[in-house]
């Protein structure tokens, strides 16, 4: 058996051993600004703290942690409903919350869970394995007849769960799922209250929630914001916590601000503490809040790198391997991450991001050589004419990547640095329904998609067609030999119970995807926010997210 007991160190701890994740604590992005209290500060108690997110969710309006996929959707969820484990952020490894420890069979099929007893939800029901129970229970039931729920891929293998007393569960899996015990430290996995799973999925959509967070949804108003109260009986929070009672905040008030010009005035104004977007701000951007001595945060995205993945297929043009690799060298990672962000901004590695375990660098393969570029295309038969491009058999090596409503700056940087070794991209901007259409169709030789998970399984759940709800993409990616490599460093990850192992394979899976060209990194997926000086004790969790009782607010 495999245990963890909270604060004692164990002999072997399936996916978290330090060796492996050394360098993930090596690589972690910094947090700037004043982050903390000085030592002359005393903690202040109340006030409300005010958000302001880039928009809503328009195509699943859903705040039930089990379906919802949206990123500041889940920042909100991180701090009304819980997880059995947490996950801390600098290493990786897997700590505690609402369980104290676990077990983990010697076969990997069997996870025994000891929960705390001192846990209430926030309508006084207790939380017991019951709870936990009835919350994975109704998870599968979902998935089953919800298939594409994002939730699922965190629940693969699991069987069911054994109420063995009132604070003991065992969870059965069907095969084994290394990334199972990571899967619970995310808000996908949360507990609810039993309560919450007799309401419909809709109504969980729209808020009916329970948890046992240090806070309460008071209401979720689509597309306009949100707003949550502290929870005054708090006591029992994450391990990664630094308040280890209820939230010093008495609320959080979120609103939704598409527009970033309206976004950033608020903020410059004082209207806003925190400001948080999609997109990383830009250099002009990051030179005005700094002015205004606001602190800027910054953490990557655990997950995949922002890759663009080839459609390898017969007749298409990224079947030949020699024009992949010299689309891998006519990219200019450097200039990108300088000319679309700021100079500071990180260089991405490799597919993954650098927050996530078992990350292994393959920056030296992804140097931007245009020559060797060059070279490789005259081997390949496309020879460079008067006009710029590359022709072969009176054809120009045009290469097409749907783009979802609109092309970005670092869309057309990408075309700017491919057209300089001859090769023409094709910026095909589609509405949704096109879209899905146009890469259902396999009509594109490059597209790009993501997930944010703090686990390298995450990429299984885009790349391996047994997997993936994405068949066009994942099934088109690579020529034969190379998806059976990929499957079975992907098969290696997820049957082990050695972190050794696991980090082995995940290796060897990202050096198959950079050595046969079938993944394309463009940028590290680095989230941003800024927040006023007042705000003291933001720190990121694992999943790149928040623990809101953690802030106060200082002296400006």
């Amino acid at each position: 058996m495999t245990s963890f007991s909270s604060p004692v160190t164990t002999r072997r701890r399936l996916l978290q051993s330090a060796s492996a994740l050394v360098a993930l604590s090596a690589v972690n992005l910094p947090l700037f600004g004043k982050s903390g209290a000085s030592a002359a500060e005393t903690t202040a108690e109340g006030g409300a703290l005010h958000i302001a997110f880039h928009r809503d969710n328009t195509d699943l309006v859903s705040i039930d942690p089990f379906q919802v996929y949206w990123l500041e959707h889940r920042v909100v969820l991180r701090n009304l409903a819980e997880s059995l484990t947490d996950q801390n952020p600098k290493t990786g490894e897997i700590i505690p919350w609402l369980a104290t420890g676990w077990q983990i069979s010697e076969d990997g099929l069997s996870y025994t869970f000891t929960l705390r007893k001192d846990v209430t939800f926030s309508n006084g029901s207790p939380f017991n394995a019951q709870a936990v129970r009835t919350a994975f229970d109704s998870n599968k039931a979902f998935a089953a007849s919800v298939p594409a729920t994002f939730g699922r891929t965190y629940l693969a293998g699991y069987d069911r769960a054994d109420v063995v007393d009132d604070h003991t569960v065992r969870i059965h899996l069907s095969k084994p799922n290394a990334g199972f015990l990571q899967a619970t430290s995310t808000t996908n996995l949360s507990i609810l209250a039993p309560e919450s799973y007799q309401r419909t999925a809709e109504e969980r959509s729209q808020g009916a929630i329970i948890g046992t967070g240090p806070f309460v949804l008071e209401h979720y108003k689509p597309q306009v914001g949100i707003k949550l109260v502290r929870r005054d009986d708090y006591a029992w929070p994450s391990a990664a916590a630094r308040n280890r009672g209820k939230a010093h905040l008495a609320a959080i008030e979120i609103q939704y601000i598409p527009e970033e010009s309206v976004r950033n005035g608020q903020f410059l104004l004082g209207e806003l503490d925190l400001l948080w977007p999609r997109d990383p701000f830009s250099e002009p951007d990051l030179a005005q809040f700094r002015s205004a001595d606001a602190q800027v945060l910054s953490r990557s995205l655990p997950g995949p790198a922002l890759n663009l993945y080839p459609n390898v297929s017969e007749g298409r043009i990224l079947s030949d391997p020699q024009v992949r690799a010299a689309l891998q060298k006519s990219i200019d990672r450097k200039t990108f991450a300088e000319g679309v962000y700021s100079a500071d901004f990180p260089v991405v590695q490799g597919p993954y991001d650098v927050t996530t375990p078992y990350f292994k660098s393959q920056s030296a393969k992804l140097a931007y050589d245009p020559d060797g570029a060059a070279q490789l295309l005259d081997k390949a038969g496309w020879l460079k004419r008067d006009d710029g491009w590359r022709y072969k058999d009176g054809k120009r090596l045009t290469l097409i990547r749907p783009l979802q409503t609109v092309e970005s700056a670092g869309d057309v940087l990408i075309q700017d640095q491919l057209r300089q070794v001859g090769i023409e991209l094709k910026l095909e901007v589609l509405v949704a329904g096109e879209f899905q259409a146009f890469v259902a169709g396999a009509r594109y030789d490059l597209h790009s998609t993501y997930m944010t998970r703090a686990d390298p399984v995450v990429l299984q759940t885009i790349l391996d067609p047994r997997y993936t709800n994405n068949s066009a993409l994942s099934k088109n990616a690579y020529p034969p030999e190379t998806l059976k490599n990929v499957q079975s460093f992907f098969d290696a990850g997820l049957q082990t119970t050695s972190s050794e192992e696991r980090a082995k394979a995940y290796a060897g899976l990202q050096d198959v995807l950079i050595d046969d060209n079938v993944a394309f990194p463009i940028y590290e997926r680095l989230w941003q926010a800024v927040a006023a000086p007042k705000v003291r004790d933001f720190q990121w969790t694992s999943e790149g997210f928040a623990l809101f009782n953690d802030i106060w607010f200082g002296e400006a």
